[in-house]
């Protein structure tokens, strides 16, 4: 059964608590749109989509809270909610997409008439919700064709189920390779300093009975020397119109590793990560969080008292180390600039 990461149910925004996994299998349930900007906050929900789904969804909460009145103050209160989802987390580029899209639907139903403004906005949530699944299994089939049987795939972070409404981007492709047949291995990273590849993506392959392996961040070159990676497959946080993308901390090593050893490097993403905005990776907003994430792990420290830590969740990998974009569309490659121009005509 299809690992649901957070859908909505009775009027709450229901999602899978990532922080406990993988011992423990626990929901968080959000009657407020402030518990879930907490919980984008704290990575009990993480991965771009993800994230852009909750925001919509908190976004929805947000609007049942708004008490019936006229269309301009409820269109200012609705904003307002907005603005502070925005705020939970600066890098994932589908958070604000999503919160682009239902400040729009709300001008459009405003437009045609209807009355019910957050029984409309609860509805392209869910919306929101059901296309993002569907997405990632056109990712997946589309990624499936760069997969060959008997490939050993090095993946890092976690871009799976979890990281999306379900099925996943970089492990949908996986999982796409895996239903036609192919026999594939997979190793994981396990991606500090939170270990999202240790707790999540191993614990999807073994949901899924997918032949995988755990290895540590610093192992992977050496995995490479001796041959036993054919293809590494990772998800993205913010892909620009050059192609440079934002992803996990880590993932800008793995690709010039990749380089070194002529292992094809691929990203698996949707079109809403697209920032068509922003020219080169250089502008992109990477977020710092808390340094309690590195000297510390469970509440358990591992450093020395008041270390001073450095601790970027995202980097950035030029384009030109890229071997493709996977999306929904279909493959792109090199040069993107061109590609990425024509992806973006296509879909306004």
């Amino acid at each position: 059964m299809m690992i649901q990461t957070v859908f909505w149910k009775n009027n709450k925004v229901v999602m899978i608590d990532q922080k406990a996994l993988p011992l423990n299998r626990r929901q968080l349930v959000c009657s407020d749109y402030r518990q879930v900007i907490t919980a984008i906050k704290d990575l009990t929900v993480r991965g771009a989509p993800a994230i852009g789904v909750a925001a919509a969804m908190g976004a929805a909460l947000g609007a049942l809270s708004i008490p019936s009145e006229p269309v301009a103050q409820f269109r200012k209160k609705f904003h307002a909610v907005c603005n502070e989802i925005e705020k939970s987390r600066p890098t994932a580029r589908n958070l604000f997409w999503a919160i682009e899209r239902m400040k729009e639907h709300l001008e459009n139903t405003i437009l045609s008439g209807k009355k019910n403004l957050a029984g409309e906005l609860i509805r392209e949530a869910k919306r929101i919700c059901a296309e993002d699944i569907e997405i990632n299994r056109r990712i997946g089939q589309h990624g499936s064709a760069l997969i060959s049987d008997g490939d050993q795939i090095l993946t890092h972070c976690n871009a799976g189920a979890l990281a999306t409404a379900g099925y996943g981007t970089a492990l949908g492709v996986i999982r796409a390779a895996r239903e036609q047949g192919k026999k594939i291995h997979v190793y994981v990273d396990e991606t500090r300093p939170v270990l999202q590849g240790a707790r999540l993506t191993a614990w999807e392959m073994k949901e899924e009975k997918i032949p995988a392996t755990l290895i540590c961040d610093n192992m992977a070159g050496f995995l490479m020397q001796q041959n036993k990676i054919s293809k590494i497959i990772v998800g993205a946080d913010r892909i620009v119109a050059n192609g440079d993308t934002a992803n996990k901390i880590g993932t800008y090593s793995l690709a010039v590793l990749a380089k070194s050893h002529g292992i094809p490097f691929y990203i698996a993403a949707p079109i809403s990560t697209f920032d068509f905005s922003l020219k080169t990776g250089a502008t992109i907003p990477i977020e710092e969080r808390n340094g309690a994430e590195v000297t510390h792990f469970k509440g358990v420290q591992s450093a020395p008292q008041g270390v001073k830590v450095y601790n970027p969740a995202f980097d950035i990998t030029p384009g030109k180390l890229i071997s493709a974009i996977i999306t929904e569309r279909g493959i792109i490659t090199r040069p993107y600039s061109s590609a990425i121009a024509r992806l973006r005509k296509g879909i306004t």
